[in-house]
């Protein structure tokens, strides 16, 4: 009979070759995290932008970060390359968490090599998003560097590829966040364009595909690198950027609540909270935002403010195509995406920019799984030469393609305007809203009084001895007859007609009641959406 020793086997003591060893790869480590001197790590103080170590710290919870591949280092030879190899290769990857939850992340170091990407620096963003693929969490890249390693020629520009092609696999399946902190120029700037989302720093952070220099040779115009790629620019005018901010601790911070509101992937729902916020909490304050008069406008932000848990909401895009707001906010601690017109720009019309803006953020939504909330007071669609000319039409199908295609669940309220066009693209029930619902203010009709009556009583007005006279009394006729705001609801338009105090409870309840939808698409390979 063999007896089994009931003490625990001890590894034998570590020789003196081991400590040896051990001591070796903690020097090794040592020196790849103090990176180089201190000297350049004053000069990236200087600029006011952290270290790319500092910014890990800043993103992730603390001591949760698990680097991969710290002592890599690049394998190239020819101008001088090969006297100069340190670890990190200038880009740290690994993964950690944010409030508990899985996160990866990569940070270029612009203390080596300017940040450039070289044939190793490459594979190791590769590894870590195929690895984040296949854990499925969020991708967080912290960008500062210089662009394609030229010593290393066309290597650096395969890397590149290998970037762009994990990007377009990791669309819609895992959350990936472009944090710009430096120049980003060239090709190098796709990469961000593929993400979800895109935050920048005014003063420190560039993105362009032909720098200042090119510009001025090709076409003589002279302009800065933030003129021409700046925060603001990108935040206020091309649309690339989601997020502007100051400095770079309250980016990052804000990346973190950004976070707090996503999934991990696209078979997870958004985590839900606890809400202190009562849920059938009524507000007063409704009745009162929206003015009676069409024509007078009024901010959608307060009447967001009214509805979402305790007035907190992170709006998207803020300051790109201002007459549609889209935003993230919770209701009774489930996060939704908002999509709404805005009275006070444009009169809240849907154009070009507004109607690209609300389609990515309606995919965006769609592929995590996050509820569609859709508030309406639009009047149509911007007329203008410049609009039909730009493509409005191919432009304002994207947010019709983005609304049929999605299968999260889709509340729409109408709470004025909706005329047209714009009213049925805007996710009315005839485009597959799960659910309608309008205030006693709503005014749902093909298009506004004013033009209706002068198309349906052109000749009475004109015979008429007094037509401005003539033209009034149809107008109201008009309204009597078509624009009342029970008229969509007699015919099955809208599901119910609601008191505007009971919008916050409504809406929680609806999504209760759709928290268990299941829709599928047609089976096929993809949809051909305009572009």
């Amino acid at each position: 009979m063999t007896v089994l020793d009931d003490h625990p086997r001890t590894s034998p003591a570590p020789t003196p070759d081991n400590r040896g060893r051990v001591a070796e790869l903690h020097a090794l480590r040592e020196q790849a995290q103090d990176g180089p001197s201190e000297r350049a790590t004053a000069a990236q103080h200087a600029k006011g932008k952290l270290t790319a170590r500092e910014r890990i710290d800043q993103l992730l919870d603390p001591g949760s970060f698990m680097e991969v591949e710290q002592l890599r280092r690049h394998r190239a030879t020819g101008f001088g390359l090969e006297a100069k190899k340190p670890y990190t290769d200038g880009v740290i990857t690994g993964w950690g968490t944010v409030e508990g939850r899985t996160v990866f992340v990569y940070a270029h170091d612009f203390r080596i090599f300017g940040g450039a990407l070289g044939e190793a620096h490459a594979t190791k963003i590769h590894k870590i998003m195929d690895m984040a693929i296949a854990a499925g969490a969020p991708l967080v890249s912290l960008n500062d560097g210089a662009g394609a390693r030229i010593q290393e020629g066309v290597s650096a520009l395969a890397g590149y590829g290998g970037i762009f092609q994990r990007n377009t696999r990791a669309s819609g399946v895992i959350p990936q966040i472009s944090v710009m902190l430096g120049p980003c120029a060239g090709g190098a700037a796709y990469s961000p364009a593929l993400t979800d989302f895109v935050f920048m720093v005014r003063e420190t952070s560039q993105m362009f595909i032909t720098g200042p220099d090119v510009v001025k040779a090709v076409t003589g115009e002279e302009i800065t690198q933030n003129g021409l790629g700046g925060a603001d620019v990108h935040a206020g005018t091309s649309g690339v950027a989601h997020f502007a901010y100051d400095d770079e601790e309250t980016c990052i911070a804000e990346v973190r609540y950004l976070l707090s509101m996503l999934p991990q992937n696209n078979r997870e729902n958004p985590p839900t909270v606890a809400s202190e916020d009562p849920a059938d909490r009524r507000s007063e304050v409704l009745l009162d935002l929206v003015p009676a008069d069409g024509n007078r406008p009024y901010d959608m932000h307060k009447v967001i403010e009214e509805l979402v848990d305790d007035g907190d909401y992170l709006e998207i895009h803020e300051r790109w195509a201002r007459n549609i707001i889209c935003a993230l906010a919770r209701l009774d601690g489930q996060v939704v995406g908002i999509v709404a017109n805005q009275p006070q720009s444009l009169a809240g019309v849907l154009d070009i920019e507004a109607s690209e803006k609300a389609a990515r953020f309606v995919q965006m939504c769609d592929a995590f799984n996050i509820p569609i909330i859709t508030l309406l007071d639009v009047p149509g669609f911007l007329p203008g030469v410049d609009q039909e000319h730009g493509g409005i039409i191919r432009h304002g199908a994207k947010l019709l393609y983005a609304y049929c295609n999605a299968t999260v669940p889709r509340i729409s309220l109408i709470l004025r305007k909706a005329y047209g066009g714009a009213y049925i693209v805007m996710d009315s029930q005839s485009i597959g809203a799960d659910l309608t619902y309008a205030w006693p203010t709503n005014e749902i009709a093909v298009m506004g009084a004013e033009g209706a009556a002068n198309v349906i009583f052109r000749k009475q007005i004109a015979d008429a001895e007094d037509p401005e006279a003539m033209r009034t009394r149809m107008v109201k006729e008009y309204k009597a007859e078509l624009m009342h705001p029970y008229y969509a609801a007699e015919r099955g338009l809208v599901d119910d007609v609601i008191d505007p105090t009971d919008t916050r409870q409504v809406l929680i309840r609806s999504l209760a009641m759709l928290r268990t939808k299941h829709a599928d698409l047609p089976s096929r390979k993809h949809g051909n959406p305009p572009q």
